[in-house]
């Protein structure tokens, strides 16, 4: 088998830091469930970036990923959540884009596997248009999926996952806990059913008027200041797996 994601940050694996300061994420706990389903060592690509916009991840990521060698047996694709923090993101557009990197690898005969990002929306600030942006997608993917009879995994709806215990201090990146929950229903989706990762709840987290501050000041204010300079957190950085890699069973 050899799998390849691309994606975003959400697939490159941020919030999900390893010691050495590298991330791992659910694509790299996949690429080894996978062995573990097969017994045998996978073929893995990572070329997923942080920051990345939809249309390069099915234009320059999806050119790469098809052009390996020897040719990718296994995709998955999720991407929209940057554009869908962009005032007049065409939710449209978004779906034709979608769509065009789906035939691609039909036509290549690449399986390929559809993944809705977790819904990050419960504590961020506009977290109601970003859920009702988030929705439209997840719906208008899950029916492509139904209609070229694609895997999906709907992270989007899982429940479970949008409680802050699943989330990294930015809140907008799942952590480790959260990666690996999204492993388990995304090898669920590919027909290797995986127990979902769930942690123990713990007490009521209660949002102080300092620790909010510091959010802002720590996380929203970045963000936005990037926005303005017209700047990602992904310029100048390069896919983590950008040739075929084997992964053994965790």
């Amino acid at each position: 088998m050899r799998y390849v994601a691309i994606g975003d940050s959400f697939t490159e694996g941020l919030g999900d830091e390893l010691p050495d300061g590298s991330v791992r994420g659910w694509a790299d706990r996949v690429a080894a469930g996978l062995a573990v389903a097969s017994g045998e060592p996978v073929e893995y690509a990572n070329l997923a970036i942080r920051g990345r916009l939809l249309e390069p991840i099915v234009t320059e990521q999806l050119d790469t990923a098809l052009a390996l060698s020897p040719q990718p047996t296994l995709m998955t694709l999720n991407g929209g959540g940057n554009d869908m923090m962009r005032p007049g993101s065409d939710m449209n557009r978004l779906v034709e884009l979608t769509e065009q990197a789906v035939r691609r690898c039909v036509d290549a005969g690449v399986r390929l596997v559809l993944i809705s990002g977790a819904d990050p929306s419960e504590r961020l600030p506009f977290g109601g248009f970003m859920r009702r942006r988030g929705e439209l997608l997840t719906v208008a993917v899950r029916e492509l999926a139904q209609r070229y009879d694609l895997p999906f995994a709907n992270v989007f709806h899982d429940q479970e996952i949008r409680r802050p215990h699943y989330w990294s201090p930015d809140r907008l990146h799942l952590n480790a806990a959260g990666h690996q929950r999204a492993a388990g229903l995304i090898l669920t989706a590919m027909g290797h059913p995986t127990a979902a990762h769930v942690v123990d709840p713990g007490p009521a987290e209660g949002r102080r008027l300092l620790a909010e501050a510091r959010y802002y000041r720590e996380h929203v204010l970045p963000w936005l200041q990037r926005r303005v300079r017209g700047r990602s957190s992904g310029d100048d950085r390069t896919a983590k797996f950008p040739t075929w890699t084997p992964i053994g069973a965790a």
